[in-house]
C-alpha cells in the first residue's frame, strides 16, 4: 500500500477512535495562544502587514484574516493567518520534530471552513489531527543540525501536507481525495533554510505561510476531482527520496503511522519571542546575570552543537544583526540582550534593540565553542562567563511543558500589545467558544 494511503488510514483511526480529552484541551490552549500572537502581529509586525497587503491586491473572497475585517480567497487567507502567527517568532513548536504546527493547521482549518460548506469536523479536532501528522512527519526524520533534514525549514516542508490534511478533513474529503491532496501538496513542497541561515532578510518571519496556502489549495483541488499519484510520498521520485535521499525505513514508518500515542503532546508554547533554539541560552543567561556585574565581564563563551552553531555563524553578523528577524535568530545577540535587560518580551525586543550600545558592547565579547553533541531536540544552553578573577558556568535544559497560567499571562501580554482593552474577557470568550466562529470573536 502506498505510504500516502497508509498515512490517511492512520488519520482515520485517530479520528474514528475519538481524541483524548487531554489532547483536545491542549489543542484548545494552543489555538488560544496562536490567536493572541496573531492579534499582536496584526497590530505591530510590519512584515505580516506587508504580506497581507501584497496578497490583498486585486483580490477578495470569503475567508477571514485574524484581527481584521479583510476577506480573501481561502489560500491567501491561510497564508495571511500563518504569517501573522509566525511573524513575531512567538509560536508553538515541537522540539523533537522542529516544527511549528498550530500556525499552519489553524490557518488551514479556518480557511477551509470559510468557503461556505458546513465543516465536516470541529475546529479543535481538525487542528489536533493536523498537528499530530505534522509533528509525526518531523519526528520520523529525527532532525538534527546535520544531514539532509538540516537543509529544510521542516515547518514549511512538512507544512504543505499538514495543511492539506487539515483542510481536507474540514472539507470532508474521502480517503482517496485526501491521498490526492497529499500528492498535490507534494507538487508545491519547498522550504529551503537559507532564509533563516542567511542574514539581512525579513523572509524567515513568514516561511510557514507558503505551506498553509499550498496545503489549502491542494485540498480544494482534490475536492474538485483533481487527482495525483498515490505514490507521491514513497515512489521512485516521491517526496522522501527526493528531499531526504531515501524512503523512510521500517522504524521511521512506525513512528509516522503509530496511532497509540500523541507526538503533539510534547509541543511547547513559547515564553520568549525569539527562535526556540535560543531559549535554553536565554534561560541560562537569566540565571547567570546575577553572578557578575556587567562591567566585570571580560568574556562570554557559548558552548554549541551543530544545531546551535547555525544561529552563531557568521559570528560578526550574528553579534550585530541588521534586522529584528536576524536578532531573534541569533544566539549571541539574544544572550547579550538577556544579560543587559534581564527579560525578553514583545515590549523590549524591538527594532530599537538593534542599536542598543550596551547589548552590542557585550555581544562583542562573545565567543563560540563546539562543546555539545548534536542530537534531536533543543541544544543545551551552555554559557560560561569570565571576569578577571572568576568564572561562572550554567547549562539549562529546557523541557516542553508550559503551565496554563503562563499561557494565559502570555495571551494577555499579546492582547495588550495589540491594544485590546479587555484581554481577560477575550480569553474567557474563546474558552467558551472554541469553534470556527472564533475568528469573528477576534475581529478588532
Amino acid at each position: 500500500m502506498p505510504l500516502s494511503m497508509e498515512l490517511v488510514q492512520a488519520i482515520r483511526v485517530r479520528q474514528n477512535n475519538g481524541l483524548p480529552e487531554e489532547i483536545l484541551e491542549k489543542a484548545r490552549l494552543h489555538i488560544k495562544d496562536t490567536v493572541a500572537i496573531s492579534l499582536a502581529a496584526y497590530k505591530r509586525a510590519p512584515i505580516a502587514k506587508q504580506a497581507i497587503a501584497a496578497l490583498s491586491i486585486g483580490t477578495s473572497g470569503s475567508a477571514k484574516v485574524i484581527g481584521s475585517s479583510l476577506r480573501l480567497p481561502p489560500g491567501h487567507a491561510a497564508f495571511s493567518n500563518t504569517a501573522l502567527a509566525h511573524a513575531l517568532d512567538f509560536d508553538d513548536i515541537n522540539d523533537l520534530s522542529r516544527i511549528h504546527p498550530t500556525p499552519v493547521t489553524l490557518a488551514a482549518a479556518i480557511a477551509a471552513a470559510d468557503i461556505g460548506k458546513s465543516p465536516a469536523v470541529d475546529l479543535v479536532t481538525a487542528v489536533a489531527l493536523g498537528n499530530e501528522i505534522l509533528c509525526r512527519m518531523g519526528r520520523a526524520v529525527e532532525p538534527k543540525g546535520i544531514g539532509a533534514d538540516a537543509n529544510w525549514f521542516l515547518s514549511q516542508l512538512f507544512g504543505y501536507f499538514g495543511a492539506a490534511i487539515t483542510a481536507g478533513l474540514v472539507l470532508g474529503l474521502s480517503d482517496e481525495e485526501l491521498v490526492h491532496a497529499i500528492g498535490l501538496a507534494y507538487m508545491q513542497a519547498s522550504g529551503g533554510k537559507e532564509a533563516g541561515v542567511g542574514t539581512g532578510s525579513q523572509a524567515r518571519s513568514i516561511y510557514p505561510a507558503f505551506a498553509s496556502m499550498g496545503g489549502v489549495q491542494a485540498a480544494l483541488l482534490a475536492s474538485q476531482g483533481v487527482t495525483a499519484p498515490a505514490s507521491s510520498l514513497d515512489g521512485p521520485t516521491g517526496f522522501f527520496p527526493i528531499y531526504f535521499g531515501q524512503n523512510l525505513d521500517v522504524h521511521q514508518r512506525e513512528i509516522l503511522l503509530d496511532t497509540d500515542s500523541w507526538t503533539f503532546s510534547d509541543t511547547s508554547i513559547k515564553l520568549f519571542p525569539s527562535c526556540r533554539y535560543s531559549h535554553p541560552f536565554i534561560k541560562s543567561a537569566l540565571i547567570l546575570r546575577d553572578k557578575m556585574d556587567l562591567s566585570e565581564i571580560k568574556k562570554i563563551v557559548i558552548g554549541v552543537n551543530e544545531t546551535a552553531a547555525m544561529l552563531c555563524r557568521p559570528l560578526a553578523d550574528r553579534c550585530r544583526p541588521r534586522t529584528l528577524q536576524d536578532a531573534k535568530f541569533s544566539i549571541p545577540f539574544m544572550v547579550a540582550f538577556t544579560f543587559v535587560h534581564g527579560r525578553v518580551d514583545l515590549n523590549n525586543l524591538t527594532e530599537k534593540a538593534l542599536d542598543d550600545p550596551e547589548v552590542l558592547q557585550l555581544a562583542a565579547l562573545i565567543e563560540v565553542e563546539p562543546t555539545q553533541h548534536d542530537a534531536p531536540g533543543l541544544p543545551p544552553g551552555d554559557i560560561r562567563m569570565f571576569s578577571e578573577a572568576q568564572e561562572h558556568q550554567y547549562t539549562h535544559i529546557l523541557g516542553p511543558e508550559t503551565a496554563v497560567d503562563e499561557v494565559k499571562d502570555k495571551f494577555i501580554q499579546c492582547c495588550k500589545y495589540a491594544g485590546i482593552a479587555a484581554p481577560d474577557i477575550l480569553w474567557e470568550k474563546l474558552s467558551r467558544q472554541m469553534d470556527y466562529g472564533l475568528v469573528n470573536a477576534c475581529i478588532i
